[in-house]
């Protein structure tokens, strides 16, 4: 704005303030009055504080007209060489460990790509979480600083993503990680006698039920409680 010479005033709005903002600016619409709701990286809504302010408007019954702009998830993923037709965006990953790790493992059986944001200083620990539930030979694409004077690409897998990061000092800048889907080729189809054969040596290897069915959930298209109660059956 300072480059085009617009002086129009600035009044800040983040994840501090947006709820005593939002019922402010939503006075000054409500008075006939026209606010652009803007950021200095990204899209407005999309990991960044806008949609209590939408949805405020909308509520009050004040047009919200939209401006596409940049959102770093579609620009990685487009240029990621992974499958772009279906995918998921995750954002930012919860930061305590017992909630991110069960997110990932919500996604573990996941095919479409999947999409996440993370800060400089997590990306170690975020990729040996991918890479200990995912699987280290998932393909990925780490896209630091996208759009800015300093965007980088790097592509490879998991495994290798944990090589490179455990020997660069100081990752700086914003990444956006694109990972690979769970193979659909990866997904066993087992018939009710071929799994009851599987849990059954698994059961005599000194697994409990539960640990069997959770491990052949991870490997079939059935749910853990699916393939628990067939192994109650054995």
């Amino acid at each position: 704005m300072q480059y085009f010479q617009i002086n129009t005033p600035q009044i800040s709005y983040h994840a501090h303030n947006q709820v005593s903002r939002t019922a402010e600016l939503r006075d000054r619409l409500e008075q006939g009055k026209s606010i652009a709701l803007v950021t200095d990286a990204g899209m407005p809504g999309i990991a960044d504080p806008g949609y209590e302010m939408v949805t405020a408007a909308i509520e009050a019954k004040i047009k919200v007209v939209p401006i596409p702009g940049v959102t770093a998830a579609l620009t990685a993923l487009t240029i990621s060489g992974l499958p772009t037709d279906r995918f998921t965006f995750e954002g930012f990953l919860p930061v305590k460990g017992k909630e991110r790790i069960a997110r990932l493992k919500n996604l573990q059986q996941e095919s479409k790509t999947l999409i996440f944001y993370e800060a400089p200083h997590r990306i170690i620990t975020t990729l040996t979480d991918l890479g200990a539930i995912l699987g280290t030979d998932r393909k990925i694409v780490l896209a630091r600083e996208l759009t800015k004077m300093h965007e980088e690409f790097w592509r490879g897998t998991i495994d290798e993503a944990i090589a490179l990061y455990t020997d660069r000092r100081q990752p700086k800048g914003e990444y956006t990680l694109v990972v690979a889907g769970k193979s659909v080729t990866e997904v066993l189809v087992l018939s009710e006698a071929e799994l009851k054969a599987e849990l059954k040596q698994l059961l005599e290897q000194g697994m409990t039920r539960s640990q069997a069915s959770r491990q052949l959930a991870q490997l079939t298209s059935l749910s853990r409680r699916q393939i628990y109660q067939l192994a109650l059956e054995i």
